[in-house]
Parts: C-alpha cells; structure tokens; sequence
C-alpha cells in the first residue's frame, strides 16, 4: 500500500487546548505508534485554539482499515478519551508530499 498522509487540523474548546496536547501525547501518541503509524510534526495555535498535526500509514492496510483498528483498540478503549469533550471542531485532509 502507498503511504497515507493526512493533515489534521481541531478546534479545543476554550481553556483544554494544554490539556488535550497533554493527553495526546501521553495516550494517543503511543498507541499510534504501537499500530504502526508515524507522525509527522505537531503544532498547537494558541490564537484560534488548535491543535494541527501529520499522521501517515504505509502498510498492509489501508489507512483507513488501519485508523478503525486504532478506535476498536481495547487500548483506545482504556483511555477514557472522549474527543467530544475537548474537540468542537475537527478536519482531516489527505496530503500528498510536494517537497
């Protein structure tokens, strides 16, 4: 399978932006790691309240197959993350490398 990339782009509600990069870092990052994701760069804009960052798969599956084994996770499960109690707004575009 060709490389997937998406650019993810959320809108925290007011005053979890820290929290949530928190939370990202400490429980979702690992397990995406762990189901054979990669992640590209993570930026937080304090000005609009977001929280923007690359995560791509190149595997067996496809991405799509692979980011529902990611949510099915019991591990996903354990964490207790609601991302409706943090995200108001949330956009995934799939990107392509230019340079």
């Amino acid at each position: 399978m060709p490389k997937t990339t998406q650019l993810r782009t959320y809108t925290v509600r007011e005053g979890l932006l820290d929290e949530w990069v928190k939370r990202w870092k400490e429980e979702i990052v690992p397990l995406r790691l762990e189901l054979g994701f990669t992640l590209g760069g993570a930026w937080v804009d304090r000005e609009h309240n977001q929280f923007v960052w690359l995560i791509s798969y190149e595997g067996p599956e496809t991405f799509a197959e692979r980011n529902a084994l990611y949510w099915s996770s019991p591990k996903r499960d354990a964490m207790g993350l609601d991302p409706d109690d943090y995200l108001v707004r949330t956009e995934e575009r799939t990107v392509e490398l230019a340079y």
